[in-house]
């Protein structure tokens, strides 16, 4: 590969200039074509709210979603003339390319190549990501699913209904429960009292409400007070309402005797909890009423669910599993707190309407439409469980996975099973029903079959139709049918057989090392969803997703940096061997750990690549809930390799202040795309010219033969020659 735009800067025999270059001087199409600010800006607004820009990335819940935007934007740039920002809104019909993920997860690239007409094989080990990318992609008859979806809501009305209802505490008519809240509770260990462990005494802010909502400390009442820094007293018994609980870094002091308790205790069981407070929708008063419905639980809340609880206990389940929680970095967490069975995680409401639920999905003879069902149900565990916490601001049940982990918080929320439409308009009110799981999946269909992307014009949101794009791998239009090739496999890359010279472009979103514990977490949907499909689906026959040879960082199953290296590298190798000539292989990355990244160097060097470009792209958006108030970036690296092509001279330098010139210019693209720039922002940046430039280093004298351990070795080395030091480079490239 040699360099564009004047005397080379690095001469490398190995590689030939390629007959793919799209211009002139040589310079590829990615590289030429790719427009930061214009990507950029895209991204943000797809990331605020992703599912309006890509509604069909609501058909189950993954992890770490890129922007469709993005790959859209990436294999425009390399296939279709520039400009791009003419180029994104038009309809593309690319026939006859071939594109690879080897690590598809949500299915992101595949979607987009698949919806501008590209053939796509992708594989991924975790059984939930390919069936998820599998409903995403496969044709289902929407009427019939709808019709399907509908009766089981109503059945579960006439089941269920009354036990998510409750008397309006204003006009004392029949009312909706949105949400029940809990406390977990302990026995306190010197005089036995049972103590709530109440981190904080305030379950709504004023916002979305008039005023804030405070529980009584000493009787449980719900009061309103304009104040939250001074409540007042309860105005049922009389004492003085305040903020702070007493819970608080593992230890609760007991009201009744002063013994200080310490939680959790994961010996004696999951913990016990109390129902506290009730949000809940009345239709009569809400016409005249401010805000939002809130009451304690009277009598007859709590004999409803007592009710239930005793219909669960007399039930023989079929279809809710028994499965054990097994040891892992984050299901460690549920073993401090007692929990050592998935079913452990729901209280006895919730495990009996999830069981009648999945009776329901199992009677429907469609194929199709029983497994897109499944999906839906599986899709919903992450709100009917009791690790879901109350958004005391947003006034909403927070799900399961909105920080990627198994956050056990003191106060959670159960979200209304059967989910709350309005009568008149059928709009859902609340979140975490059937009804809202059932609509976001339609709304999904419903886009593949007629994608669109969203302008800003004048500050406003224009919806642009996309004639003739389509997602699937089937479609009938005005009576003929077409299709396109989609090859999904779950398994590991690392032993796919491909036709060397076969692949146009390999697209796709590696595991950052020790990010996301994807399969630990997964395994709470896998082992529900197993009991629906696994008769259909042989990649459900394991009884876990959990995988030796997942890529993921694992300390409980010893998989570390060498691990994650090793595999990174056959299956970069794979694919490499598989590119047609000059084709490129791009993948995001961004990590806050550069030695995170000599995987990724080792990778490339092993396939036979280098890296012609490392781009920036929002990739998060800064205030989702798991990188909030933290120093980790919203910035991914696109890192775009090849074997043979041309690249900028300018791209090329050896030295910190040739970095830091690189890194400011990357970061006023960014700035010029709307992006508010953090310093953790440039950290990823920079850390993407570094390893680009390291690549360039060794390339000549790499050595694939070598153990692991040397081949990281080296990349450090090839690092530290450059005498780079991040907070010189950012010291210049950051703005005060």
């Amino acid at each position: 590969m040699k360099s564009a735009g004047g005397a080379a800067a690095a001469q490398l025999p190995l590689f030939h200039e390629s007959r793919r270059s799209r211009s002139a001087d040589g310079a590829l199409g990615i590289e030429r074509s790719f427009d930061v600010p214009f990507v950029a800006q895209l991204a943000l607004r797809e990331k605020q709210i992703q599912q309006n820009y890509r509604p069909v990335i609501a058909v189950h819940k993954w992890f770490a979603r890129r922007p469709g935007t993005l790959f859209r934007a990436l294999l425009l740039s390399e296939f279709c003339a520039p400009p791009l920002d003419e180029s994104f809104y038009r309809p593309h019909a690319l026939e006859g390319l071939r594109i690879a993920d080897p690590f598809m997860g949500g299915g992101t690239p595949l979607l987009e190549a698949n919806r501008l007409g590209c053939e796509v094989s992708g594989w991924d080990i975790n059984p939930m990501a390919y069936w998820i990318v599998g409903q995403e992609i496969r044709h289902v008859d929407l009427s019939a699913y709808r019709r399907a979806a509908e009766g089981i809501g109503s059945c579960l009305d006439r089941e269920l209904g009354h036990v998510y209802a409750t008397r309006c505490g204003i006009c004392r008519h029949d009312a909706l429960v949105k949400y029940f809240l809990w406390v977990k509770t302990l026995s306190c260990g010197s005089c036995r009292r049972t103590i709530d462990l109440f981190p904080g005494y305030l379950v709504a802010a004023a916002g979305r409400h008039p005023r804030n909502v405070l529980v009584c400390a000493s009787c449980g009442e719900l009061n309103e007070a304009e104040d939250r820094d001074a409540p007042g007293q309860c105005r049922d018994c009389g004492q003085a309402l305040r903020l702070d609980g007493p819970a608080s870094r593992g230890r609760c002091e007991c009201p009744e005797c002063g013994e200080v308790n310490s939680y959790p205790d994961g010996v004696n069981g999951p913990p016990v909890h109390r129902m506290f407070a009730l949000e809940y929708h009345c239709w009569h008063c809400k016409r005249t009423h401010r805000g939002r419905f809130f009451k304690k639980p009277d009598p007859e809340d709590l004999a409803r669910f007592e009710e239930a609880a005793a219909r669960w206990r007399g039930s023989r389940p079929r279809f809710v599993p028994e499965d054990p929680i097994p040891r892992g970095d984050e299901t460690d967490r549920l073993h401090r707190w007692g929990y050592r069975h998935y079913r452990e995680m729901f209280n006895e409401r919730q495990l009996l309407g999830l069981e009648l639920l999945a009776r329901q999905v199992a009677k429907s003879r469609d194929v199709r439409v029983r497994h897109a069902l499944a999906t839906n149900l599986s899709d919903l565990l992450r709100y009917q469980n009791l690790l879901c916490r109350y958004d005391t601001s947003a006034l909403k049940s927070l799900d399961v996975f909105s920080v990627h982990g198994f956050p056990v918080g003191l106060v959670q929320a159960e979200s209304n099973l059967l989910g709350i439409r309005h009568p008149a308009t059928g709009v859902n009110v609340g979140s975490g029903g059937w009804a809202n799981v059932v609509d976001k999946f339609a709304r999904a269909k419903e886009y593949c079959e007629a994608p669109f992307e969203i302008e800003t014009r004048n500050g406003r949101k224009v919806v642009i139709p996309v004639a003739g794009e389509w997602i699937g791998e089937e479609r009938d239009q005005n009576g003929t049918s077409e299709s396109r090739r989609v090859d999904l496999r779950c398994g590991t890359a690392t032993r796919a057989f491909l036709k060397p010279g076969s692949l146009d472009a390999v697209l796709t979103d590696p595991p950052y090392f020790a990010n996301v514990q994807y399969a630990e977490l997964m395994d709470f949907c896998y082992v529900w969803l197993r009991r629906l499909v696994a008769v259909d689906e042989p990649a459900f026959a394991a009884a876990s997703t959990r995988n030796p040879d997942e890529l993921t960082g694992n300390a409980t199953m010893e998989r570390d940096l060498e691990h994650f290296t090793a595999g990174l590298s056959g299956v970069f190798q794979r694919m490499a061997t598989a590119l047609k000539p000059g084709a490129p292989l791009a993948f995001t990355y961004h990590h806050n750990r550069l030695d995170a990244y000599h995987p990724v160097a080792v990778a490339i060097l092993d396939a036979g690549l280098l890296c012609s470009a490392s781009l920036p792209c929002p990739a998060e958006m800064g205030g989702s809930i798991h990188i909030h108030r933290t120093t980790s970036s919203i910035i991914d690296t696109v890192f775009v390799c090849r074997a043979t092509g041309a690249v900028s001279r300018r791209s090329l330098v050896r030295t910190p202040e040739g970095i830091a010139g690189l890194v400011d210019a990357d970061l006023a693209q960014l700035r010029q795309g709307g992006v508010r720039v953090t310093r953790g922002d440039a950290r990823c940046v920079a850390y993407g010219h570094v390893i680009r430039m390291a690549v360039w280093r060794l390339a000549e004298v790499w050595d694939r033969s070598v153990s692991w351990e040397e081949k990281l070795h080296r990349i450090q080395a090839a690092v530290e020659q450059s005498n780079f030091e991040v907070d010189e480079v950012l010291s210049r490239a950051v703005e005060p």
